[in-house]
């Protein structure tokens, strides 16, 4: 996926290259102050950034460790697993890598999402389509919409009650919202395909 960058901040006095929004989203979760593995960090965007965003694949996590640790906004260092296995590498923000952050969320311009909604796409197509195909296509898509509101609803309640997720489990909300909205909007264009279907007979 090929990300926009935003612009070059300024972390105290110094002046640092842009990064693509999976930067800052690995930033971002490691600016609740834990020390997380790239696993770790794989996990919790699992868990929470892909209802939204989306979450990021382990190469491009790592990728973005490298990046942030080579510009002085992560450290890291080898701890010892107490199963035996190898060790493992954890990563700590730093306090340039905080300021950068905080002045990314406080100041990055606000971007308009753009919907690539590829349901809608073949919809639009529907002069090449059956009937029966593009119900087909909304029935599949409502199943979806309502499993992932089910999980970030799940996902909300279970997320642990302490100050640091308050604002990550206000988003899971809002993620069950835009779910339970995408399921409306499926059934309400059934409702007009067969409103159309109607008017043609």
């Amino acid at each position: 996926m090929t990300e926009k960058k935003a612009g070059a901040v300024s972390a105290g006095d110094a002046e640092r290259p842009a990064l693509p929004a999976t930067g800052w989203a690995v930033l971002g979760l490691l600016s609740f102050g834990e020390e997380l593995s790239g696993y770790d960090l794989k996990k919790w965007s699992d868990w929470s950034l892909r209802f939204f965003y989306w979450s990021p694949s382990f190469s491009q996590i790592y990728g973005e460790l490298k990046r942030l640790e080579k510009v002085g906004f992560l450290s890291s260092r080898m701890v010892a697993q107490e199963t035996g296995n190898r060790d493992k590498r954890v990563y700590v923000i730093t306090d340039e890598g905080m300021a950068a952050v905080r002045l990314w969320a406080r100041e990055a311009p606000v971007e308009p999402p753009v919907l690539k909604h590829g349901v809608m796409l073949r919809l639009w197509l529907g002069h090449l389509l059956e009937a029966e195909q593009m119900r087909e296509v909304l029935g599949r898509h409502r199943e979806y919409a309502e499993t992932m509101r089910r999980r970030a609803e799940t996902d909300a309640e279970c997320a642990p009650a302490d100050d640091a997720s308050a604002y990550p489990s206000l988003v899971l909300k809002w993620s069950e919202r835009h779910y339970a909205s995408e399921r409306d909007l499926a059934d309400a264009m059934l409702a007009d395909l067969e409103e159309l279907d109607r008017r043609r007979r």
